[in-house]
Protein backbone atom coordinates (compact mmCIF):
# COMPACT_ATOMS: atom_id res chain seq x y z
CA UNK A 1 0.00 0.00 0.00
CA UNK A 2 1.36 3.13 -1.06
CA UNK A 3 1.84 6.05 1.42
CA UNK A 4 -0.36 8.92 1.66
CA UNK A 5 0.51 12.42 0.76
CA UNK A 6 -0.48 15.79 1.77
CA UNK A 7 -3.29 17.62 0.45
CA UNK A 8 -2.98 20.82 -0.46
CA UNK A 9 -0.15 22.91 -1.32
CA UNK A 10 3.39 22.24 -3.03
CA UNK A 11 3.36 18.33 -1.15
CA UNK A 12 -0.11 17.90 -3.00
CA UNK A 13 0.75 19.16 -6.53
CA UNK A 14 4.08 17.54 -6.50
CA UNK A 15 2.44 14.11 -5.86
CA UNK A 16 -0.20 15.00 -8.56
CA UNK A 17 2.08 15.56 -10.86
CA UNK A 18 5.24 12.84 -10.14
CA UNK A 19 1.85 10.09 -10.64
CA UNK A 20 1.22 11.91 -13.76
CA UNK A 21 4.68 11.45 -15.20
CA UNK A 22 4.88 8.53 -14.47
CA UNK A 23 1.22 7.28 -15.94
CA UNK A 24 1.26 5.93 -19.45
CA UNK A 25 1.69 7.95 -22.01
CA UNK A 26 -1.16 7.74 -24.22
CA UNK A 27 -2.89 8.25 -21.19
CA UNK A 28 -1.37 11.26 -19.84
CA UNK A 29 -3.34 13.92 -21.92
CA UNK A 30 -6.62 12.25 -20.59
CA UNK A 31 -5.82 12.23 -16.89
CA UNK A 32 -4.46 15.34 -17.25
CA UNK A 33 -7.53 16.86 -18.69
CA UNK A 34 -9.88 15.50 -16.28
CA UNK A 35 -7.51 17.04 -13.93
CA UNK A 36 -7.89 20.28 -14.80
CA UNK A 37 -11.59 19.82 -15.51
CA UNK A 38 -12.44 19.17 -11.84
CA UNK A 39 -9.93 21.52 -10.47
CA UNK A 40 -12.16 24.48 -12.19
CA UNK A 41 -15.20 22.38 -11.03
CA UNK A 42 -13.91 22.54 -7.46
CA UNK A 43 -11.49 25.70 -6.87
CA UNK A 44 -11.06 25.07 -2.96
CA UNK A 45 -10.79 21.58 -2.69
CA UNK A 46 -7.32 20.03 -2.13
CA UNK A 47 -5.49 18.04 -4.28
CA UNK A 48 -3.16 15.38 -3.78
CA UNK A 49 -2.35 11.47 -3.50
CA UNK A 50 -3.53 9.03 -1.41
CA UNK A 51 -3.14 5.26 -1.49
CA UNK A 52 -1.09 5.47 -4.80
CA UNK A 53 -3.80 7.31 -6.97
CA UNK A 54 -4.54 11.14 -7.37
CA UNK A 55 -7.50 12.73 -5.89
CA UNK A 56 -9.49 15.69 -4.83
CA UNK A 57 -10.41 16.58 -1.16
CA UNK A 58 -13.52 18.86 -0.78
CA UNK A 59 -13.66 20.03 3.19
CA UNK A 60 -11.90 17.23 4.57
CA UNK A 61 -14.11 14.62 2.24
CA UNK A 62 -12.98 12.78 -0.81
CA UNK A 63 -14.58 14.61 -4.03
CA UNK A 64 -12.91 12.30 -6.76
CA UNK A 65 -10.12 10.25 -7.61
CA UNK A 66 -8.72 9.12 -11.29
CA UNK A 67 -6.06 6.32 -12.02
CA UNK A 68 -4.30 4.96 -15.08
CA UNK A 69 -4.49 1.41 -15.31
CA UNK A 70 -3.18 -0.93 -18.58
CA UNK A 71 -6.21 -0.70 -20.40
CA UNK A 72 -8.16 2.00 -19.37
CA UNK A 73 -7.91 5.34 -17.26
CA UNK A 74 -10.47 5.78 -14.10
CA UNK A 75 -12.76 8.37 -12.37
CA UNK A 76 -13.42 7.94 -9.43
CA UNK A 77 -16.46 9.81 -7.83
CA UNK A 78 -18.23 7.78 -5.73
CA UNK A 79 -21.92 6.85 -5.36
CA UNK A 80 -23.08 9.65 -7.07
CA UNK A 81 -21.91 8.22 -10.54
CA UNK A 82 -24.95 6.22 -10.11
CA UNK A 83 -26.78 9.06 -10.97
CA UNK A 84 -25.49 9.93 -14.11
CA UNK A 85 -26.36 6.22 -15.68
CA UNK A 86 -28.21 7.22 -18.81
CA UNK A 87 -25.69 10.22 -19.79
CA UNK A 88 -22.90 6.79 -19.36
CA UNK A 89 -24.44 5.18 -21.22
CA UNK A 90 -21.16 4.11 -23.65
CA UNK A 91 -18.81 3.66 -20.65
CA UNK A 92 -17.79 1.16 -18.31
CA UNK A 93 -20.20 2.07 -14.94
CA UNK A 94 -19.77 0.28 -11.66
CA UNK A 95 -20.24 1.33 -8.12
CA UNK A 96 -18.50 4.92 -8.12
CA UNK A 97 -16.12 4.03 -10.87
CA UNK A 98 -16.62 5.48 -14.87
CA UNK A 99 -13.38 3.53 -17.12
CA UNK A 100 -13.00 5.63 -19.90
CA UNK A 101 -9.83 5.93 -22.67
CA UNK A 102 -8.06 8.72 -24.09
CA UNK A 103 -10.31 8.05 -27.19
CA UNK A 104 -13.49 8.32 -25.25
CA UNK A 105 -12.76 10.69 -22.46
CA UNK A 106 -16.00 11.64 -20.71
CA UNK A 107 -17.57 14.86 -21.68
CA UNK A 108 -15.55 17.88 -19.36
CA UNK A 109 -19.29 19.35 -18.81
CA UNK A 110 -20.82 15.95 -17.16
CA UNK A 111 -17.56 15.90 -15.24
CA UNK A 112 -18.46 18.98 -13.93
CA UNK A 113 -21.65 18.06 -13.39
CA UNK A 114 -20.69 15.27 -11.26
CA UNK A 115 -17.88 17.17 -9.27
CA UNK A 116 -20.78 19.87 -8.02
CA UNK A 117 -22.98 17.37 -7.09
CA UNK A 118 -20.78 16.24 -4.97
CA UNK A 119 -19.62 18.95 -3.19
CA UNK A 120 -23.13 19.75 -3.13
CA UNK A 121 -23.91 16.39 -1.08
CA UNK A 122 -21.04 17.15 0.89
CA UNK A 123 -22.09 20.54 2.11
CA UNK A 124 -25.68 19.59 2.69
CA UNK A 125 -24.28 16.56 4.65
CA UNK A 126 -23.23 19.18 7.17
CA UNK A 127 -20.49 16.59 7.70
CA UNK A 128 -17.21 18.42 5.77
CA UNK A 129 -14.96 20.27 7.58
CA UNK A 130 -13.95 24.21 6.83
CA UNK A 131 -10.35 25.07 5.79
Amino acid sequence: MAAKSGFGGPAGTAAVEAYLANAREEHRPALQALRATIAAAAPDALEGVSYGIPGFKYRGKGLAWYADFKAHCSFFPGGIAQNYAAELAGFRLSKGTIQFTPDHPIPADLVTRIVRDSMAAIDASGKGTSY
